[in-house]
């Protein structure tokens, strides 16, 4: 692995790939939960259903934008040349190669996302479009990265989905809640919402980070090959350890919040108790960005066991 200029633009556009499919699914779903009381103009929590809806619609496009370049950074980490050079590498890439059907797959999954989030208020058709959008996408990134080593059909990869998939709604619940709807809910009037959509968002991403826990155990020991030493002796168990620690911050910020925080605001609906959860889930969500951001430099890194022969 040489970490040269092709290396971290990689990196960097993978990482905002995953940040804004996480970004969409978790705006999809605080869309959902906020669609019935937010759908008069004058009901307190109009503002954040809307900002839920428009935040769904802004990540999706920059879903699709991201991975285009990705894939530009792609072909020319392959060919060994420049980005304008290596447009002409594109088909073959897609044509002739396990990443380019797995990009295909996710980027015509994300199309799919994006019209769905165009589309008009829920309805049946179009939330079951638009989740198996989701989850097309989720396959599509676990297919792109380590996990399509073993094989298209192997529990490696279905695991990695599942992984990708419950890290997109922990992490897409807390950022997109974090930095753009719930500071819309912080009007008095709007407290009752409030406290059900905290309620809402911190079981859900329990239950999400369970899940993430368990595939990232999994993917954690085939990625070290069972051994403690690739995680001091190798760049991978390096940036391993920076994102478990991240991992580790935004588990404890979301255990506060729900434990202390929530169970408060339930008692007392003051606006203090409302800005202290807000503040915690904020600082949540930068611990989940810094992880999303890791995340990605490991999937553009040898793994450990790998790298140790």
């Amino acid at each position: 692995m040489t970490m040269d200029w092709l290396w971290f633009g990689q990196v960097t556009m993978a990482a905002l790939v995953d940040v804004a499919f996480a970004f969409a699914v978790g705006s999809a779903l605080l869309g959902a939960w906020l669609d019935k009381d937010g759908r008069a103009v004058a009901a307190p929590a109009h503002v954040a259903s809307m900002r839920a809806q428009r935040s769904a619609v802004a990540a999706a496009v920059a879903l699709l934008l991201a991975q285009l370049a990705w894939l530009l950074y792609e072909a020319a980490a392959v060919t060994g040349s420049t980005l304008t050079d290596a447009l002409s590498a594109v088909p073959t890439l897609l044509a002739q190669t396990h990443v380019g059907h797995a990009w295909a797959f996710a980027f015509g999954a994300s199309v799919v996302l994006l019209v769905m989030t165009l589309a008009p208020r829920a309805g049946r058709l179009r939330d079951a479009l638009l989740w198996l959008a989701v989850i097309a996408v989720a396959a599509g990134r676990a297919a792109s990265g380590h996990a399509a080593d073993a094989g298209l059909a192997s529990a490696a990869l279905g695991i990695q989905t599942l992984h990708v998939l419950t890290t997109s709604v922990w992490g897409g619940l807390v950022i997109s809640a974090g930095f753009a709807v719930l500071p819309a809910l912080g009007t008095s009037t709007a407290r009752a919402v409030l406290i059900r959509v905290a309620g809402q968002l911190s079981s859900t991403s329990l239950v999400a980070v369970l899940f993430v826990i368990a595939t990232g155990v999994f993917g954690a020991v085939r990625g070290t090959g069972g051994s403690l030493a690739p995680l001091t002796l190798s760049t991978w168990g390096h940036l391993l350890v920076f994102k478990l620690t991240l991992v580790a911050l935004a588990v404890v910020l979301g255990g506060l919040n729900r434990f202390q925080a929530l169970p408060r605001l339930r008692r007392t609906a003051s606006t203090m108790d409302a800005r202290t959860f807000a503040n915690v889930l904020y600082l949540e969500a930068l611990a989940i960005t810094g992880a999303f951001i890791a995340a990605a430099a490991l999937a553009h890194s040898m793994p450990g066991a790998m790298a140790m022969g």
